[in-house]
């Protein structure tokens, strides 16, 4: 399971930024991750809640906003979203050649804390 490596990253970079900052307590992270990230979301939170023990997270709450693949594609020009973790065709020509725009992100983008 490599949610709880990426647990311990982000718990390692949200306790330095607490730190640094001169906070001593996180109250909640929010993340940001796309679907086609290859990062489970109910793993990762399974995985931060059994690190976060005596931590500066501690009784911290991880709050993650799925983000859904879009893209443009090459051939026809037109941009989609699809609700699947993975796109291997335009959904509106069926062509192969297109950008992937979002979905593979992983962002950490607040953290509250005291």
């Amino acid at each position: 399971m490599h949610e709880l490596s990426i647990a311990q990253h982000i718990l390692e970079i949200i306790s330095d930024q607490c730190h640094s900052s001169g906070y001593s307590r996180i109250e909640s992270v929010h993340l940001r991750i796309g679907r086609a990230s290859g990062i489970m979301s109910d793993a990762l939170l399974f995985a931060f809640d059994a690190i976060k023990a005596e931590s500066l997270a501690e009784g911290a709450v991880l709050h993650i906003e799925e983000i859904p693949v879009s893209g443009a594609c090459n051939d026809c020009k037109g941009d989609f979203v699809v609700q699947e973790d993975y796109i291997l065709a335009c959904p509106h020509c069926g062509g192969g050649s297109f950008k992937m725009v979002a979905g593979r992100e992983m962002d950490i983008i607040e953290m509250e804390v005291s």
